[in-house]
């Protein structure tokens, strides 16, 4: 026989998983995930899409409390999968992409004082540095960059087109190993975005 890996939430579908999450102490604030090791109970039928917005069932979910209650005990293991975890169960989802989206940009600072910060659309609010740091993938679509900022545990959002054009404007120039490169600084050390030679091919 072969095992069913797929989980139930109950009659009450995504209302229980709500109600049981919010027992374990998701909602207010990020909730410690990394600390509980509860057993895997199956997948769900729910689906964070790479524009950010949250599906279950197929339908998106539409209650902005409802999404911050399940981002606050969502974990990426290191299978590279992520799930909700509460103290007892451990659910897998799907992510398209990453799980968050940053929306906005915040600076204090210029050059090398230069603080950034982020808040996603969850409403975590992060601070780039050594802990959370930046990085910038290629984009194989339209050969440009796809930037990310390392939010909580192994979960990540992805700047906004917008929120990018903003830290673009922050950017500035620094000699990494003999070679120039574009990036910002913030919180005392340089992220590189591109050698700066190869600025006008994404612009």
């Amino acid at each position: 026989m072969v095992e069913d890996k797929t989980a139930t939430t109950g009659s009450t579908g995504i209302t229980g998983l709500a109600a049981r999450l919010g027992e374990a102490g998701g909602g207010r604030g990020p909730a410690p995930v990394e600390r509980w090791n509860p057993p895997f109970c199956g997948d769900i039928d729910m689906r964070i899409a790479a524009d950010g917005t949250w599906f279950y069932g197929g339908t998106p979910i539409g209650r902005e409390a409802m999404v911050r209650l399940f981002a606050s005990v969502l974990r990426r293991d290191d299978d590279g999968r992520t799930y909700l975890v509460t103290p007892v169960e451990k659910c897998g989802i799907t992510v398209e992409d990453v799980p968050f989206l940053a929306v906005e940009l915040s600076a204090e600072g210029e050059d090398e004082a230069q603080v950034l910060g982020f808040r996603t659309n969850v409403g975590d609010v992060v601070t780039v540095d050594d802990a959370h740091p930046l990085r910038f993938a290629h984009d194989e679509h339209n050969h440009g960059l796809k930037p990310y900022v390392l939010v909580r545990g192994r979960l990540e959002a992805r700047l906004t087109r917008a929120v990018l054009y903003d830290l673009v404007e922050r950017g500035s120039e620094s000699v990494i190993d003999g070679e120039t490169w574009f990036g910002v600084w913030s919180a005392g050390r340089f992220f590189p975005v591109v050698p700066t030679a190869e600025l006008e091919r994404l612009s």
